[in-house]
């Protein structure tokens, strides 16, 4: 302690002079400390104080940070977020702010019996005091939106720990399931083909046929520029795609989230989704936007988009699940078969199935995205096969970035589904909250034989996929070797056909120069025309002759083999039909 005294005085004795020293933050001065040109100072009570008392600018750079929903981000706090503490004893930065109203689905169901409840944020609250059915075997709630409120209502009710709840607020995870004591986390994204429609897309549209309804346009005679403007279109429509101006009300800048629909139909509802550009783009705006507006899907008014998901499942046979806004498309077919009792879901009312039915879901979602992606770069390489052109490498290049991060996304589901299927189902010792002990319960988070069946299949989906992605991607990259190749071929024989012209106006021009020439006694030139072509005829056809002759001489060996090789099949098929007449 003597130590930091003396070296925090001989600092403060060297700043007591009136001229302003160098290397000073003023924010990270101590209020004890007074003006810099005042000589008097207050010596530290403590060792600590003197810490805070350094007067050196820090070299770290904090422009760029992670994104964080609700929350600032600081290196080195503490990690996890835990819902059973209070606000105030938390830093400001790493209090949650995070608000968005909800669409949550209760569903109690078992063998003889369903119930659905729609709930908000404000009914939630009075919904998880009233104790659970007695028949209900399984309970699934699904929670559309991430908000603070809701999530801390259901972490306290469920005892989930605060790394899981950290990471579902965290929406750039990777792929994974984290096994707790009472618990198991699971993390993964959901992508699927949405419709890059503007709000006034569907008004124009309307507005368009009504006055194509009332006012129809009389029928005019073809003229010439009619046609001609006709066959400019058909030109454009068969030039490699361009970029397209995505519209103005689409991109959200600020967030990173896009205005987009669902299905083609204009009374989809409109949803904050991102791109699949802006989830692995990091904050290069301009970036995502050329990427995007260059995309293959783009022209025709498709994109895909990428939330991330967290599943809980728990060892009172509840499953919670959280979307960021896609979990209509998740909970529309799964309701429709617990609906039905037939169903393998609805028989065998196990937890762990209902997660492989969400799990089996985004994956499905997954599939049309593939079909999108086969057709353009179907499109593309009829364009690169019938017209290569040098601008279809952008495209290929922007669609082979895009099944990139596609494929990168699916192929850790694989994994995760893996280790699902070997779960033990033995209880793992895992602190829970604020290292409490967790709820253990006597047989832990059980995965079903039946679920780890099913589990299997959609492991096939995700293998397909992802082998689907690298066909597409190897095909794309020979298209792109193609290009150039033709590229290169075509002025391969650009420069032949010069060489050849070259070599058969060399000796002529040679010939023209000299006969040209201001001799003084010249006997040649007064002879007609006839004479210089009977020299140059000659000349010409030697000249081209020797320095042809590797040319000429790979041809006549080249028409000497295919001959060769055309005899040898033509005896083959002679004594094939004698072996068959004497056969017969």
């Amino acid at each position: 302690m003597t130590e930091t005294r003396d070296f925090v005085a001989s600092r403060l004795r060297a700043q007591t002079t009136p001229i302003r020293p160098t290397h000073i933050d003023l924010e990270s001065q101590h209020p004890d400390i007074q003006h810099l040109g005042s000589p008097i100072h207050k010596l530290p009570s403590s060792p600590g104080e003197s810490i805070k008392q350094r007067v050196h600018r820090s070299n770290t750079a904090k422009t760029y940070q992670p994104e964080r929903r609700g929350r600032l981000w600081a290196p080195g706090q503490e990690p996890g977020i835990d819902p059973t503490q209070s606000h105030d004893s938390y830093q400001s930065s790493t209090v949650p702010h995070l608000f968005e109203e909800c669409e949550i689905k209760v569903v109690d169901f078992s063998l003889e019996s369903i119930e659905v409840h729609t709930l908000d944020n404000k009914a939630l609250a009075d919904f998880l005091d009233a104790p659970r059915p007695d028949w209900a075997s399984c309970r699934w709630i699904s929670v559309n939106g991430l908000s603070w409120d809701v999530i801390r209502l259901l972490g306290n009710d469920k005892g989930l720990h605060s790394l899981a709840i950290e990471d579902m607020m965290n929406t750039h995870n990777r792929t994974k399931a984290d096994w707790y004591s009472d618990h198991i986390y699971m993390d993964l994204p959901l992508q699927k083909l949405i419709h890059l429609h503007s709000s006034s897309d569907s008004d124009s549209d309307d507005s368009d046929d009504e006055k194509r309804a009332e006012n129809p346009r009389p029928r005019r005679k073809r003229s010439f520029w009619s046609w001609l403007r006709r066959s400019k279109a058909q030109r454009d429509k068969d030039e490699p795609p361009k970029p397209m101006d995505m519209p103005a009300d689409v991109h959200d800048p600020t967030n990173g989230f896009i205005t987009a629909r669902v299905s083609p139909s204009t009374e989809s509802r409109v949803t904050q989704l991102r791109t699949l550009q802006r989830y692995h783009g990091g904050p290069n705006e301009e970036r995502i936007q050329f990427m995007e507006n260059h995309s293959a899907l783009a022209s025709k008014n498709l994109g895909v988009s990428v939330e991330q998901v967290s599943i809980f499942l728990t060892a009172d046979n509840t499953v919670l699940s959280f979307f960021e806004s896609s979990a209509e498309d998740i909970e529309t077919p799964i309701l429709s078969r617990l609906n039905t009792p037939e169903t393998i879901l609805r028989r065998s009312p196990d937890a762990s199935m209902m997660v492989q039915a969400i799990i089996d879901a985004i994956v499905d979602l997954a599939i049309p995205v593939t079909t999108a992606y086969q057709d353009a770069i179907g499109e593309l390489e009829l364009d690169v096969l019938t017209e290569p052109d040098i601008r279809h490498t952008t495209a290929l290049y922007v669609l082979t970035s895009e099944m990139s991060q596609f494929k990168s996304e699916i192929q850790p589901i694989v994994n995760l589904v893996g280790s699902l299927r070997d779960h033990k189902s033995e209880p793992i010792g895992t602190p829970g909250l604020s290292g409490r002990p967790g709820k253990i319960s006597p047989s832990g988070v059980i995965i079903g034989r039946m679920t780890s069946t099913y589990l299997g299949d959609v492991e096939d989906h995700c293998v397909l996929i992802s082998e689907s992605l690298d066909q597409m991607r190897r095909a794309a990259d020979n298209m792109i070797d193609l290009i150039f190749n033709s590229h290169s071929a075509v002025q391969n024989e650009s420069m032949k056909q010069l060489t050849l012209v070259t070599i058969l106006f060399l000796p002529l021009t040679f010939l023209t120069g000299y006969f040209g020439m201001n001799f003084e006694h010249f006997a040649g030139i007064r002879n007609s025309d006839t004479y210089f072509w009977r020299i140059a005829v000659p000349i010409s056809v030697a000249v081209s002759m020797y320095l042809m002759r590797d040319l000429i001489r790979r041809y006549i060996v080249k028409t000497m083999t295919r001959r060769g090789i055309s005899k040898s099949r033509k005896a083959r098929g002679v004594s094939g039909r004698k072996h068959k007449e004497k056969r017969r």
